[in-house]
């Protein structure tokens, strides 16, 4: 069969919490989806981490149950293209066998390493060169870690490398790391679009220890007869890299133009907007990170987004997600519904939802989780709201910063879990007033990397050429009198943390000594 005759491309989406494969056709329909779930393992508070074993075994049977699910061949794929989490970690010996778990983006065991970064090591110079912010999240900061308290692993250590490089070197025998996730090491420089010999000599490692970076549409073929045989796919299948959930999150929305911003809520969050080369904060609250040589994305996220209504259900409101599947109701949804009834601003009710430590604006590890405003008034439901207001005031602020540096916002495209509710987006366009848009398809990473895929395939001249793959379904305008509320309780919202920010280095002290 010829290239041209091959109706659909797979998506395969390596997220924090599942592996999401995607049959998506020409025209940019999805055909058919699948999802692996798989676990987070903390076991202390400043570890979160992954058997990367599960995660590659997700993407082999993923993409096998999808054909399926599509009722199509494996002769009809014009490639895989793939989307990833950033930041992720692994050591790996000579075949390929991990050393260490995938240690996540959530991991915080570096935090200790931040301060002398910043104040010992140029911090804020590697920064500007790499666009990676100074955070625990980091590679860099992990490798740091690693050198100083497990050298002997690092000795017997081949490579240091991520999750989808982890899942490429099983598939094709090769280390490569595309310029997306490349630029979000922390390790690589944004303008010369090689690794940084100054970081790379904070870090502790040399660049043999790393994959080879390369660009976001390279392709890869020759897959082994096993892995043809699991996933259902021909041996010469292409195979593109692709790049990270995020850079492809804006591309799959349609958020690549002036003043359309990306917001993107899953386990976590970001807000994100484009620009045409590299740029950086001065005050160093965004990151930039590449789509391609001419295509870069600049943003902020944050650790604390939908994971934190999974906390509500599963330790607030154990009995309301009950009563929501006894009567035949997603919990979830259930959980909304009673966040509706109450008035927006949750009657005087804050939530700082940090229980995974911030990421942008603050970059504050040791920061935690508050209710602030608590009386005898408030009921569940007034918390259950708070909490989704709550990581809507952490998008705001992002969003603050970014405007600073990249123009006002005129529309919001957004996507993952949150897109699913009405509630949540309502609350979105009412909290930053600005319009909210939904893509007709929520999984944007999935869109953006099957487009990737097609450019990489001379299938497409550009983007703007498959402009019609995104769909409007919804269209939230603010409502002036709620964004009024929100903005007074942003303004108190942004002062209770700051106030609170030697406390919350004090409490994670004596979390990390006592837990």
């Amino acid at each position: 069969m010829s290239q041209s005759a091959k109706r659909y491309v797979i998506a395969a989406d390596l997220g924090t919490t599942s592996t999401k494969t995607l049959v998506i056709d020409r025209e940019g329909r999805v055909v058919a989806g699948h999802s692996i779930e798989y676990p987070m393992h903390t076991p202390t508070p400043d570890r979160a981490e992954q058997n990367p074993l599960e995660i590659f075994a997700a993407v082999v049977r993923g993409i096998r149950e999808v054909i399926a699910k599509a009722g199509i061949s494996g002769t009809d794929v014009l490639c895989v293209s793939f989307s990833s989490a950033m930041h992720s970690l692994i050591a790996v010996d000579r075949e390929m066998n991990p050393l260490t778990a995938c240690i996540t983006w959530a991991d915080n065991r570096s935090v200790d390493y931040v301060a002398p970064l910043k104040e010992q090591w140029n911090g804020h110079g590697i920064y500007l060169n790499t666009g990676t912010p100074i955070h625990p999240m980091s590679p860099l900061l992990k490798l740091m870690w690693f050198n100083r308290h497990e050298p002997e692993l690092v000795s017997r250590t081949y490579k240091f490398i991520g999750i989808k490089e982890f899942v490429f070197a099983k598939l094709f025998g090769e280390c490569v790391i595309d310029y997306s996730l490349a630029s979000a090491t922390g390790l690589f420089n944004l303008r010369r679009l090689e690794w940084d010999e100054e970081a790379l000599r904070v870090a502790g490692v040399s660049k043999e220890q790393l994959s080879e970076p390369v660009s976001t549409t390279h392709v890869m073929q020759g897959l082994s007869a096993e892995y043809s045989r699991d996933m259902g796919l021909p041996v010469d299948t292409p195979f593109v890299v692709g790049a990270s959930d995020g850079v492809l999150a804006n591309l799959g929305a349609g958020a690549y133009e002036p003043g359309v911003y990306a917001v993107t809520i899953g386990t976590s969050g970001a807000v994100r907007g484009t620009v045409n080369e590299p740029l950086t904060d001065p005050q160093g609250r965004l990151f930039c990170y590449a789509l391609k040589e001419d295509f870069w994305v600049v943003g902020g996220p944050i650790n604390n987004g939908g994971i934190m209504l999974r906390w509500v259900r599963d330790q607030l409101a154990t009995l309301e997600a009950e009563e929501g599947r006894r009567r035949g109701m997603d919990p979830y949804d259930y959980l909304t519904e009673l966040a509706a009834q109450v008035a927006p601003g949750s009657d005087g009710l804050l939530f700082l939802p940090l229980l995974a430590g911030e990421r942008a604006p603050y970059w504050n590890a040791n920061a935690r989780g508050v209710f602030f405003g608590l009386s005898l008034f408030h009921e569940k439901k007034h918390m259950i709201r708070a909490v989704l207001e709550g990581v809507v005031y952490r998008i705001h602020s992002v969003a603050v910063a970014l405007e600073e540096l990249g123009g006002q916002a005129k529309e919001i495209r957004a996507s993952g879990g949150f897109a699913r509710s009405p509630l949540w987006r309502q609350m979105m366009a009412d909290t930053i007033g600005t319009t909210v848009t939904v893509p007709d398809s929520i999984e944007s990473s999935g869109l953006g990397a099957a487009q990737l895929g097609l450019l990489a395939l001379g299938e497409i001249r550009d983007f703007s050429s498959i402009g019609d793959w995104v769909r409007t379904t919804a269209r939230h305008e603010p409502n002036m009198a709620n964004n009024a509320v929100y903005r007074e309780l942003t303004t108190i919202y942004s002062s209770v943390y700051h106030q609170l920010k030697d406390q919350f280095d004090a409490i994670a002290a004596f979390q990390k000594k006592h837990v």
